[in-house]
């Protein structure tokens, strides 16, 4: 299963993050790709006061905190690796406003309070769309948004498919041997073709590129809400 590699993955990840003692700081705006600067921030996600957010695939803290304390959001930070979540509570773990949930997405959604907003950066792609996508439809409000972004296309050229199924890409660290994880990248309209059929409109696909002109990698920003059961 692709969750199970993917979670052995991210174990291992964090693993090497905690090793190498690494906590990135908290950021003055959300960067859905890799580079700062680069489409908008977290403005896409709307008013935030008050308001209860979910964090899918949190990693270290740093987006959710950074939300609680600029936005005035209550965001529940959601990790299924024990090793990210444990670098997230070294650091943040009594920072008001965010909660930090050690669980896979959709076993925390069966029990979980209905959401005003979820994002993703780059991790909802990992999660198998036809797994995840329902459970986030029951999960959210009507109306509230789901904003993630998504690898488009890779160091190597490669672009998204157009079939439901993962591939084999890899998470990097500086100076360390890259981890295999498996990745759903799709085409735009595939991810709206998918986004629809599980109760959301699809606002916007936007293609984020690399700052430098000879890098190739592309990621989706998509935003989306939540539309009325019918």
């Amino acid at each position: 299963m692709s969750e199970h590699a993917n979670q052995e993955s991210w174990v291992r990840y964090g693993k090497m993050q905690l090793a190498r003692g690494y906590l990135p700081p908290i950021p003055d705006q959300i960067s859905w790709g890799y580079w700062d600067g680069v489409g908008p921030g977290d403005e896409v996600l709307g008013p935030l006061a008050g308001k209860l957010i979910l964090d899918i695939g949190s990693g270290p803290g740093h987006h959710a905190v950074h939300l609680a304390r600029n936005r005035g959001a209550l965001v529940d930070a959601v990790d299924l690796s024990p090793t990210q979540h444990e670098r997230a509570l070294q650091r943040f773990g009594g920072v008001g406003g965010v909660r930090f949930v050690l669980s896979d997405v959709v076993e925390h959604l069966r029990t979980a309070k209905p959401y005003d907003a979820a994002y993703a950066i780059g991790t909802l792609a990992c999660i198998d769309p036809h797994y995840l996508l329902p459970a986030l439809q029951d999960g959210l409000m009507v109306s509230a948004p789901l904003v993630f972004s998504a690898l488009h296309t890779n160091l190597h050229e490669q672009g998204p498919s157009p079939v439901v199924a993962p591939r084999h890409e890899m998470l990097r660290i500086r100076d360390q041997e890259p981890i295999p994880v498996q990745m759903w990248v799709l085409t735009p309209q595939l991810w709206e073709d998918l986004l629809v059929d599980y109760g959301f409109r699809v606002e916007s696909i936007d293609l984020l590129s690399a700052p430098e002109a000879d890098n190739p990698v592309v990621v989706q920003l998509i935003r989306a809400s939540r539309t009325a059961h019918t």
